[in-house]
């Protein structure tokens, strides 16, 4: 068996909503599917959310393939239960995932720039099958593949990534520090407190990290 790590790009006229709506609220970060399975269509799953529940739901509500929902908050976003029809687009997705022998590991990464990120395993020839068989309108890259049985951790969205990029050029981890929050929000074109949020965020993941990787 080998693994192989994923990224499935979408094209701007493709992405279904609920992932554009991810990508232009700046009040959601990215989601994190943990857990799901879909029956005749309608998919069910479990994520965690990184981003105000409010703007979420808000993009449930106009939503019609949406079945069912409920909503959790917990610490920096909340927990997610969620029963959706698919649709055309979805199954189509779906069905290039359900290779034989391929088996798609969780967690799944719906990112902020129009991206999935995901983990598959399985034999070498259906792993192959999955990248021919990505429908029209994704772009699919290869990130890593491996001859064992691995998993990947979520890091640094691109939207903390960012920010945190934007508060090195100001001088924000300077000693003394050069410029503050402030600065960060100016180069980001954003509010002061979405600056500190992505900020914070984005430091509490990376540290996380590197503490949990070990020496």
């Amino acid at each position: 068996m080998k693994s192989m790590r994923i990224e499935l790009r979408y094209a701007s006229a493709t992405i279904p909503p609920l992932h554009e709506g991810i990508c232009e609220s700046p009040d959601i970060d990215r989601e994190i599917i943990v857990g799901g399975q879909t029956v005749d269509g309608v998919e069910t799953i479990t994520s965690f959310v990184y981003g105000e529940p409010e703007a979420y739901e808000s993009l449930l509500c106009d939503l019609e393939t949406v079945l069912e929902y409920d909503i959790t908050p917990s610490g920096d976003g909340f927990f997610l239960y969620l029963r959706r029809d698919l649709g055309p687009e979805g199954l189509s997705l779906l069905n290039a995932l359900a290779q034989d022998t391929v088996v798609v590991v969780p967690p799944i990464e719906i990112r902020s720039d129009r991206t999935i990120r995901l983990t598959v395993v399985g034999h070498p020839s259906s792993l192959t099958a999955v990248v021919e068989a990505v429908p029209e309108g994704m772009q699919l890259d290869v990130r890593w593949v491996s001859q064992e049985i691995a998993v990947t951790d979520t890091a640094v969205s691109d939207r903390q990534a960012t920010a945190l990029q934007a508060a090195r050029d100001v001088g924000f981890y300077e000693v003394p520090r050069e410029g503050g929050i402030e600065a960060v929000a100016d180069e980001l074109e954003c509010a002061v407190s979405t600056a500190s949020e992505l900020v914070r965020r984005g430091e509490a993941n990376a540290v996380g990290r590197v503490l949990d990787s070990g020496p």
